[in-house]
């Protein structure tokens, strides 16, 4: 009788050659040693290492197993293999190569086979890939229990976060009929600056200018766009105009907001436990923040009857506030406030609704993502006030889409409307100056 090879014999075996034309087979290979690496450790021990140093010490345990299972590995798959082991064994498996490559805007998970991620504006499939849905399942129960969310069949939908600040959509099935499904927008740990947005012409110098005078007189701003179009990115370069002595108080679904003040207390929702108990809303964290003696009130963005707080918190002394919200245009902004105020059963008459928001929200950033992958800021508009039932809105700054390149991308440029803001006593009462000209009809940036 034929005697059946060990594990060790099998890795060796298939280790042979080192080819894939040959039957190499690295996945079984990468379980084999992550098993038995597993097996080795003294997880009573691991706790009193820092992360850098237990990375260190099992990167030794993962070396020397390599050595012993498979010592016909070459130099680069042998290192590609430690690095694997190591991400299954403290990051998130296959996802860290997507993670650690630069450029990566989203990352899109559809079941274990399919992952795509967005560069330069297009989408293209990986060659990444996970075992089963049961590997990738182990990896999102990974990313949201760091979290404190959880994700099963009671509960298949959830929002969480990455270490770096990105943000993870997930539903898994029978929700989603091919597998679980991700989806990662990336914001990375070193967010883009003022300088990184006008290098890419996502807005003007004589913008800034406008939009750093707003934010230092406190003027409440809600930054407006499409999915993808970088409202989150612009509210991050927003704050940075904060002064280092102001309390500022976020409130997001999801943690992602990157703020460089020493004085940032950040809240975060909570959805309901497994018995549908213990939920705490974005609404309910408004509230609370009125109490802690916020300057500024940050929402991260707008999806509910939350809205309604928001206006009277900025109607209420908490100027200087700032929220985002999915609408295409300035305008579409308030239909979708008054839309979602509505759907959390308040009635108010929409007159009343108007009135709130014309007299709390003073500019309307407009952020778009256009044809091909540019994003820019194509509105800044201020709110004047109203005149019958009608909210009263202005352009101050345009981008004028031109046309489209040899490559599918839109390009144009932006113009200034030669209309000068109401607000601007309230600037200059604020001890802020602005160029006399800035206003002045004409293209911007030629």
């Amino acid at each position: 009788m034929k005697a059946t090879p060990s594990p060790s014999q099998t890795a060796r075996g298939l280790a042979r050659g080192v080819d894939s034309s040959q039957g190499f087979d690295f996945e079984a290979l990468k379980r084999l040693i992550h098993g038995k690496l597993v097996d080795k450790l003294d997880l009573t021990k691991l706790g009193a290492l820092d992360q850098q140093t237990l990375r260190r010490e099992i990167r030794l345990v993962v070396e020397h197993l390599c050595d012993t299972e498979n010592p016909l590995l070459n130099r680069s798959e042998r290192e590609r293999l430690i690095e694997e082991v190591l991400d299954e064994t403290f990051g998130f498996g296959p996802l860290e190569m997507l993670l650690k490559e630069e450029g990566v805007a989203d990352i899109m998970i559809n079941g274990p086979k399919n992952v795509f991620i967005e560069k330069q504006g297009r989408i293209i499939k990986s060659n990444v890939t996970f075992r089963d849905n049961q590997h990738l399942m182990q990896i999102l129960d990974r990313i949201v229990s760091k979290v404190g969310r959880r994700i099963d069949e009671t509960s298949p939908m959830c929002d969480a976060r990455l270490p770096d600040g990105s943000r993870v959509n997930a539903i898994i099935p029978p929700l989603a009929l091919d597998g679980p499904s991700l989806t990662i927008r990336r914001f990375g740990s070193n967010p883009l600056t003022l300088e990184d947005l006008l290098k890419f012409g996502a807005f003007t110098p004589e913008m800034v200018m406008l939009l750093e005078g707003s934010m230092k007189a406190r003027l409440n701003i809600i930054v407006s766009g499409g999915t993808g179009s970088g409202k989150t990115t612009l509210l991050n370069t927003l704050s940075s105009f904060i002064p280092a002595d102001q309390r500022v108080l976020t409130i997001e679904d999801a943690a992602e907001l990157q703020l460089q003040q020493p004085h940032v207390l950040r809240l975060e929702t909570r959805p309901p436990n497994i018995e549908g108990k213990g939920q705490v809303t974005a609404t309910d964290l408004v509230k609370n923040a009125l109490r802690m003696r916020p300057d500024r009130i940050i929402i991260g963005e707008c999806r509910g009857p939350e809205a309604l707080d928001m206006l009277q918190a900025m109607n209420t002394g908490h100027e200087g506030s700032l929220t985002t919200i999915h609408a295409n245009t300035p305008r579409d902004a308030v239909s979708r406030l008054e839309t979602m105020i509505s759907m959390g059963g308040i009635e108010l008459p929409i007159r009343a609704l108007r009135q709130q928001f014309a007299s709390a929200v003073n500019l309307i950033i407009q952020a778009n993502r256009l044809q091909g992958g540019p994003r820019k800021v194509t509105h800044i508009t201020e709110v004047v006030g109203m005149e019958g039932d009608t909210v009263i809105m202005q352009d101050i700054f345009l981008f004028v889409k031109d046309g489209i390149d040899e490559n599918g991308k839109a390009f144009g440029h932006f113009e200034a409307t030669g209309v000068r803001p109401s607000f601007m006593a309230r600037l200059e009462q604020s001890g802020i100056r602005l160029p006399a000209n800035l206003f002045a009809a004409r293209p911007l940036g030629r």
